[in-house]
């Protein structure tokens, strides 16, 4: 059995969504003068590789803690988007995808954006969903969708329609996923444990691929 770790490290550097603030962190204790090391965080639920609840865009929608820990993980396959020369990854691109789509949970969008991490270009032209292929992947069983760029709508986006469509559904959103080229199956189980915080609209998650 082969484990991924698929997650981005969380630390006071790190990118955030422009306008977002910086994580913040602070030393409270230390083990020369106290005894032990403690040390207290300061950042959003949507920082680093995170899950969108469907409260994030919709005012009636579910919390993260409203969900079954069976939701957070699945039978997961990757569709490639990665040599893709526009912006967009229309209806016809992904419906190529048909047949695996009833077979799993999770659908891992593969975008390459991950190695734009940590310089500007990570927030710019990275492919997203038009909203007919949004439509048409809220027909299939999927627990969630996840990508390896900072949002799952375009960086312009001030609606945030391809969110509020899979959201709607209760498809979970993963993003700033990383190491997806690891990944050599074409099925594995996902896991993407959110923290068990009391009405969290998302929170960050260590996402890791199961290969057996």
């Amino acid at each position: 059995m082969e484990i991924i770790d698929l997650s981005q490290l969380i630390h006071a550097e790190m990118p955030v969504f422009p306008g977002a603030p910086q994580p913040q962190f602070q030393q409270v204790a230390r083990v020369e003068t106290n005894g032990f090391r403690v040390a207290n965080a300061t950042m959003n639920y949507h920082v680093g590789t995170h899950m969108d609840a469907p409260a994030h865009m919709i005012a009636s929608g579910k919390t993260l803690d409203a969900f079954s820990v069976h939701h957070f993980t699945g039978q997961a396959a990757i569709a490639e988007f990665a040599e893709l020369s526009s912006e967009t990854i229309t209806l016809e691109a992904i419906q190529k995808y048909e047949p695996i789509l009833h077979q799993i949970e999770y659908l891992l969008l593969k975008t390459g954006w991950s190695k734009y991490w940590g310089s500007e270009q990570y927030f710019k032209n990275y492919p997203t969903l038009t909203p007919e292929a949004a439509k048409w992947l809220t027909s299939f069983p999927l627990k969630g969708i996840g990508l390896d760029a900072i949002s799952i709508d375009p960086i312009t986006s001030t609606d945030f329609e391809i969110h509020r469509i899979l959201l709607d559904k209760e498809i979970l959103i993963v993003e700033n996923l990383s190491n997806l080229n690891a990944i050599d199956a074409d099925f594995f189980e996902f896991f993407s444990m959110p923290l068990w915080i009391k009405h969290a609209d998302g929170s960050p998650v260590r996402a890791v691929a199961m290969i057996r």
